[in-house]
């Protein structure tokens, strides 16, 4: 594999180029109106515009993106997160013109990405699943006596959905009545499918993902768990490795369990599965995100492992660099999401950066940053701007050195959630690892 095209922006693209050129790789990057000044345009190999700023306009554009890899004659292509990432039509097509797609194939994208399917494929399995309706909900009616049934409150969720999206909490007749046919409208317009279903709500809950990978030699392993609990509208803010929550059994029992996913399907490439988890520590199957996720780098940390590296060692189809005996769990460590908007009502805050002074090359500090002074944050994509990872011997020591760390940091021009995190960090729950995907909500209203 000579030379890779990024299908992405932001700091994704420019994680994966760095990892790219330290293999002597080289790299391809497209860019939007909107992006031409980023980092990440000047740090691939070459980089080519796709279009104006719209996502339909520029990085949604498959056909776009495949002419310039088959232009650019490129061995693979990384579709990062988010965008393409998990179009199993867009995997398809790239295989189909003899270029690698540097993710699963585009049959498990296409059947992890149906979240009903995903569902039933798991009791297949042998793995718990949330409580909730086999298949896609058609009727109001219908979705009213299978909540019944359930005992609400319910979550109304859209099967084609990811990220937080096309979810909504109904606690009673009235509410589901009114979210379900916004919520299929939702869905079809952000994935092309407005088939919806319902779970059980479980009430005081953290959210755990298992990071797992697999090779087309059959060898699968997880890289040990992620409490992803902090979020605001069902999306991650803090993550942290290994969870403060869970006892020894229950990883261990969590993380086979992920494995035990991952190998029924004959996963290949990086992958992650998603739990929720009840105060008796009793966790039920969520989803499985069949790419890398935003958070990869508390695991990277904790492992040692680059993750990017291994997924472009398992595309060209090398093994697993390592069994599951010989990945240790070292330390302790949390990302922050370094988002540009408002800390206390989470609206995006889009603008130039006027002031950006992060600090580099601190020890035990890792950053992966997408902007620079004098660029702009588009009201287009996601307002994340980077992404602040913490490690230390222990969580009191990592807690610490990200005190000392958020109180450094200054950017001026736009809004971020730099406060929250410098609230968070010294907040009383937090600091005793007590914390639920309620976390957020119950701060502010205290």
């Amino acid at each position: 594999m000579k030379k890779v095209l990024i299908a992405n922006r932001g700091e994704i693209a420019s994680r994966i180029i760095k990892t790219c050129h330290e293999m002597g790789i080289e790299t391809v990057a497209v860019y939007s109106d909107a992006d031409r000044e980023l980092p990440f345009v000047k740090q691939a190999t070459v980089a080519h515009r796709i279009g104006e700023p719209p996502v339909l306009k520029s990085y949604l554009q498959m056909d776009k993106i495949i002419e310039i890899a088959e232009r650019e004659q490129v061995d693979g292509v990384h579709p990062g997160y988010g965008f393409l990432s998990e179009n199993a039509s867009f995997a398809e097509a790239i295989a189909k013109r003899s270029i690698v797609f540097i993710g699963p194939s585009p049959s498990i994208i296409s059947l992890m990405g149906d979240k009903v399917k995903a569902r039933q494929t798991m009791i297949d399995a042998g793995v718990p699943v949330v409580p909730g309706s086999d298949c896609g909900i058609q009727t109001i009616d219908e979705a009213c006596i299978l909540a019944a049934e359930y005992g609400y409150p319910v979550m109304l969720k859209a099967s084609g959905g990811g990220g937080g999206i096309g979810m909504v909490c109904c606690h009673s007749e009235e509410e589901l009545q009114k979210a379900f046919q916004t919520t299929k409208t939702r869905a079809k317009s952000y994935f092309g499918n407005d088939e919806v279903f319902i779970e059980k709500f479980i009430p005081n809950a953290r959210h755990i993902e298992v990071q797992i990978f697999g090779d087309h030699h059959g060898n699968i392993v997880h890289l040990f768990e992620r409490d992803c609990s902090i979020q605001r509208r069902n999306q991650k803010v803090i993550e942290e490795t290994p969870s403060p929550f869970l006892s020894k059994e229950t990883r261990e029992k969590i993380c086979n369990a992920a494995k035990k996913a991952a190998a029924f399907v004959q996963y290949t490439n990086a992958g992650t599965i998603e739990f929720i988890v009840d105060e008796e520590e009793n966790f039920y199957f969520l989803e499985m995100n069949t790419r890398l996720q935003v958070e990869h780098a508390i695991t990277e940390m904790i492992t040692n492992i680059n993750l990017v590296k291994w997924q472009l060692l398992v595309a060209r189809g090398e093994k697993l660099p390592l069994s599951q005996k010989e990945i240790i769990l070292t330390g302790h460590s949390i990302e922050f999401r370094v988002y540009a908007e408002d800390p206390i009502k989470f609206f995006p805050s889009p603008g130039k950066i006027e002031e950006y002074t992060l600090p580099l090359d601190v020890q035990n500090v890792r950053v992966d940053n997408g902007y620079e002074v004098g660029t702009s944050v588009s009201p287009f994509y996601d307002p994340m701007i980077a992404k602040i990872i913490v490690k230390g011997n222990d969580r009191k020591e990592t807690i610490q050195i990200a005190q000392k760390y958020l109180n450094q940091i200054m950017i001026k021009g736009i809004k971020t959630n730099i406060p929250l995190f410098q609230e968070v960090i010294i907040e009383d729950s937090f600091l005793k690892g007590e914390y639920t995907t309620n976390y957020l909500q119950n701060l502010r209203r205290n």
